[in-house]
């Protein structure tokens, strides 16, 4: 009875490997001969899971702020703090020369911002000094690392915060991950009871109406789609090379399941527009696969 157990179960897994085929032989076609590395991890109705070039550490860029956000409000709810809880932030912690929304609406410094909404600059909008910001009121980078991990997610690494990336070019390899550890963290988000349902909810929302990328996972699916997702980008080499272009998020279908989907693109001397537009098409071939089943 066990061996035919096992047989069955083994028959399964080839069953739905080969139902795949057709999907990961579209993906495929995408990104062949492209100049880049692109990594693909899918888990649809929180079981199914599939993988393309998932065996390298593909540089997380400001993907690692949904893993810093999550970090920061399990913290905030383990300790009761209300996502209203001031920061001050001086004039010196809104950097010149890099990313920030916030820095160009509040130039002069020298006030106060809850978290929550330093939270929603960091998600929502990609802020790197608010990015900055939350690391120091969590005392650098380890403790997100060390929280993400007793999470079960293991092949990744988040150890720089923007400014030390921001320091050497090959800095922006310090934060890494597999496309699968990606998607795997978004579905325990999902699917586990980390946070509170309102601290939960708060982060979904905020992915929601992340700006970034529009030109990335949403780009072809349908303007209707519930879409939530955190996107990543870095500076070029003086050879031209782009270290990364990523988008991680999760997709609500119109059968009533959902998917969560990591698209990584690595070390690339194709265009930012091409960059985008593989991404896109892989969201896209997901979403058409997905949709009816």
């Amino acid at each position: 009875m066990k061996t035919s157990f096992i047989l069955f179960y083994v028959f399964l897994l080839g069953s739905f490997a080969f139902c795949q085929k057709p999907l990961e032989k579209t993906i495929n076609s995408i990104i062949k001969n492209k100049k880049a590395t692109v990594g693909v991890a899918v888990i649809y109705d929180g079981k199914d899971t599939l993988t393309v070039n998932n065996n390298y550490h593909y540089p997380t860029m400001s993907v690692f702020k949904f893993h810093q956000s999550l970090a920061v409000l399990d913290y905030m709810d383990k300790n009761l703090l209300p996502l209203e809880t001031p920061l001050f932030l001086k004039k010196s912690d809104l950097r010149p020369n890099t990313y920030s929304p916030l820095r160009d609406e509040r130039p002069e410094g020298n006030f106060s911002i809850s978290i929550g909404e330093l939270v929603k600059y960091t998600v929502t909008k990609s802020d790197n000094n608010t990015s900055n910001a939350l690391f120091h009121y969590m005392s650098g980078t380890r403790m997100t690392d060390l929280y993400i991990r007793t999470l079960g997610i293991k092949d990744f690494a988040i150890t720089a915060t923007e400014a030390e990336m921001s320091e050497d070019f090959n800095n922006q390899y310090l934060n890494w991950t597999t496309p699968l550890a990606a998607a795997r963290l978004l579905e325990v988000f999902l699917k586990d009871d980390l946070v509170s349902k309102d601290t939960r909810d708060f982060l979904v929302n905020a992915m929601v109406q992340t700006t970034t990328g529009p030109d990335k996972l949403k780009a072809l699916l349908p303007a209707t789609t519930k879409i939530g997702h955190k996107t990543g980008s870095s500076a070029r080499s003086k050879e031209g090379l782009k270290v990364a272009d990523n988008d991680i998020g999760f997709v609500a279908l119109p059968n009533g399941k959902q998917y969560s989907i990591a698209v990584f693109v690595m070390n690339s001397m194709e265009s930012d527009k091409t960059n985008a537009r593989i991404i896109a098409d892989i969201s896209k071939a997901v979403y058409d696969f997905y949709k009816n089943k």
